[in-house]
């Protein structure tokens, strides 16, 4: 369908030549009261960082330095986390940090009305910047990848699109977008959440899944996105539209998240995660606290950049048997205070306070909460600034957990103020 778009005669990185668009949107539902308040790209991660973090530090570490972020639903928090944390991009390096809420540009009712959509209203923001390639990525997933290789992988094979796809066990892939590829990966079907997956050309046991990232020529893209404008049965999505078109009418060709992750000497897999759930968002974070984590967050050479709040270090103290500030497996992030209190594969973002004799364990526990004496909580969520009442005990009565707070059926329960507020009144 596109023109043959041969390797440049210039050695410079693609993703020089490269924006990313970042798809923010969300409303994360099955996040539940997490998200209550904030979309989940902008829910909290890893003790100091928030889920589109991941996205951001991935593009900036690949050599991208023209990146969009389109926002939509419960932003507020999101805007002011890249106001804060990601103005260093500068215009008088060829660098820009575009955030593009959405705000009824191109039509005075319309609001985004899918990913593909997003991306179309923005077409005269884009357009001046003069970029030869677009990295679509969605702002929701835990993951290291450098895109530079899927960029090369895409203009080698003279692709139309290149989709990021991640192995799955056929089983697992029946809540995502399959590929169904032949021995180049190129891809010559895609089906939207089957309920027989394909499975990958000599792996029967597996398929690939759609990571929701996309690789696209600047030009093409734009093309493309103006033509699904016009035709009305159109959902304006790329998984429901953009892709299957091009699938049926182009060259697209599937990139396999193992060519591109990144991986320090301490990862022994190819780690991404969609903590779309309360379950895997609780095990997304937990899985920080192990001995060897299966994402190293201390790569240097790799970083998570965030916005890097000032704050005190972390401060245990009192040294008596059943009033210790101690923490085994766990992480404490900075301007916390461990008072006589123990935690054990435990997640602790800044700013909380876990006072005398209370316990903390299997638990990721957001900025600034208060945790009561006494207090004992064990496979909890807690939300940002809650304050546990002293003596309150969750995490051992399925039952009684279920009457007050969130919990779901593998036995994580989230705890936010309003249902707190419940308890005591």
């Amino acid at each position: 369908m596109s023109e043959p778009n041969p390797r440049r005669a210039s050695s410079a990185p693609l993703a020089r030549s490269a924006m990313a668009y970042v798809l923010a949107g969300g409303r994360g539902s099955r996040l539940q009261e997490l998200t209550a308040r904030r979309a989940k790209p902008a829910v909290y991660f890893g003790g100091k960082s928030r889920i589109i973090d991941f996205a951001l530090s991935n593009a900036v570490n690949s050599g991208i330095r023209r990146i969009g972020v389109a926002t939509q639903y419960k932003a507020h928090s999101l805007i002011r986390h890249m106001q804060l944390g990601w103005n260093f991009l500068r215009p008088e390096r060829n660098e820009s940090f575009d955030i593009l809420p959405a705000s009824q540009r191109m039509d005075d009712e319309a609001w985004y009305a899918g990913t593909a959509d997003a991306v179309y209203q923005n077409i005269d923001i884009i357009e001046p910047l003069s970029t030869e390639y677009i990295v679509v990525l969605a702002g929701d997933h835990i993951y290291k990848m450098d895109y530079e290789l899927m960029l090369q992988q895409h203009v080698e094979q003279c692709a139309d699109v290149t989709v990021g796809c991640i192995e799955v066990p056929r089983a697992q892939a029946k809540g995502f977008g399959v590929m169904h590829v032949d021995e180049n990966d190129r891809i010559t079907a895609f089906v939207e959440k089957p309920a027989d997956p394909p499975p990958i050309p000599g792996n029967p046991a597996q398929a690939l899944a759609s990571m929701g990232i996309y690789v696209f020529g600047a030009r093409f893209l734009i093309d493309q996105l103006r033509r699904d404008a016009q035709d009305k049965e159109s959902s304006r999505d790329f998984g429901k539209d953009i892709i299957p078109y091009l699938v049926k009418h182009g060259k697209a060709v599937a990139h396999r998240f193992s060519r591109s992750c990144v991986r320090s000497g301490r990862e022994s897999e190819a780690y991404w995660r969609d903590v779309g759930t309360l379950d895997a968002y609780w095990e997304s974070n937990i899985d920080l606290t192990a001995i060897v984590p299966a994402l190293d967050i201390f790569d240097r050479n790799w970083p998570i950049w965030t916005y890097g709040e000032i704050t005190s270090p972390a401060k245990f103290v009192h040294d008596q048997d059943g009033r210790r500030g101690s923490a085994v497996s766990s992480l404490v992030a900075g301007g916390c205070i461990i008072s006589g209190a123990s935690l054990n594969r435990t997640l602790i973002s800044k700013g909380v306070h876990v006072h005398s004799y209370a316990q903390v364990d299997n638990s990721v526990i957001l900025p600034e909460v208060d945790i009561g004496r006494h207090a004992r909580l064990r496979n909890v969520i807690v939300d940002h600034s809650v304050q546990i009442p002293p003596g309150l005990v969750v995490g051992e009565d399925p039952e009684a957990d279920a009457r007050t707070f969130r919990r779901t059926d593998k036995g994580i329960v989230l705890i936010t103020q309003p249902m707190i507020d419940g308890l005591c009144g």
